[in-house]
């Protein structure tokens, strides 16, 4: 309860700040909302010019897209201190870190929220919205609550990602772009069904880093093109990824070699 209380603390202060340049703030976030529906752009001319993708339409892909762009939208405001946390490690401040009684996860975390992700957010919840009033969803079914499953289990994935590029650290600050790969390349990559991409692929974006299980399978089932009654199940999947990664990142702590030593 009291890491709870500290970390709505320690937010208010991150938004507060951010909100010294109002200005700035609303047009980043309006620019994030923008820039985003160039990929629903050219996603909709591809639907328009061959009707159907590994016999998903438009609006069945746009709650697939909906679904990954929210999660990732969650995770990335809310992991900006992850995504700097290389920096922090050379500049030798996270010695700081562990003279603190809170973990060091959750104090690295919780030092920047970006809230003009909201941006990204609000296209997503946009298109989602769009492709389940198109197939007629209901807004109090099970169909739509396996869906909003998938979305909190595909940001708990995408954190899980972020905790695993701030955990590499430790050891090497040159992996940024390799990890880049696995975050924006997922999110590029599972907009579309993964039944697209070669058998190698889907066993990465399924076995490895486990992106087809909180987004691709859920939604199939919902929509109809498998047939699990587990579907409720497999955002969970994010769920555990993200423990996992925690796990390593106390792993990377305890091998962590002070700068002064």
């Amino acid at each position: 309860m009291g890491n709870i209380r500290l970390f709505i603390k320690l937010m208010s202060i991150s938004v507060r700040s951010q909100m010294q340049y109002r200005a700035s703030f609303f047009m980043l976030a309006f620019s994030l909302f923008l820039s985003s529906f160039v990929g629903i752009a050219g996603i909709w001319i591809l639907f328009d010019r061959f009707k159907l993708v590994a016999g998903w339409n438009f609006a069945e892909v746009a709650v697939l897209y909906g679904i990954v762009h929210m999660g990732f939208a969650i995770s990335e405001a809310f992991a900006r201190g992850l995504d700097k946390f290389d920096q922090l490690l050379i500049m030798g401040d996270f010695d700081r870190l562990l003279l603190r009684p809170a973990g060091t996860l959750f104090q690295v975390a919780a030092s920047q929220v970006q809230l003009m992700r909201i941006g990204r957010f609000l296209q997503g919840l946009f298109v989602f919205s769009l492709g389940i009033h198109e197939l007629g969803i209901s807004l109090f079914s099970y169909q739509l609550f396996v869906l909003v499953l998938a979305i909190f289990g595909t940001a708990a994935l995408f954190y899980g990602l972020l905790v695993l590029q701030a955990t590499i650290a430790f050891w090497t600050t040159e992996s940024l772009e390799f990890m880049n790969i696995a975050t924006y390349g997922g999110l590029e990559a599972c907009q579309f069904p993964i039944t697209i991409y070669p058998m190698l692929f889907q066993i990465i974006f399924t076995y490895i880093i486990p992106l087809a299980c909180v987004s691709y399978f859920p939604a199939s089932t919902i929509l109809g093109h498998s047939h699990n009654p587990y579907a409720w199940l497999f955002p969970f999947a994010g769920v555990i990824f993200l423990a996992a990664m925690c796990f390593f990142w106390n792993f990377g702590v305890r091998r962590y070699t002070s700068t002064g030593s």
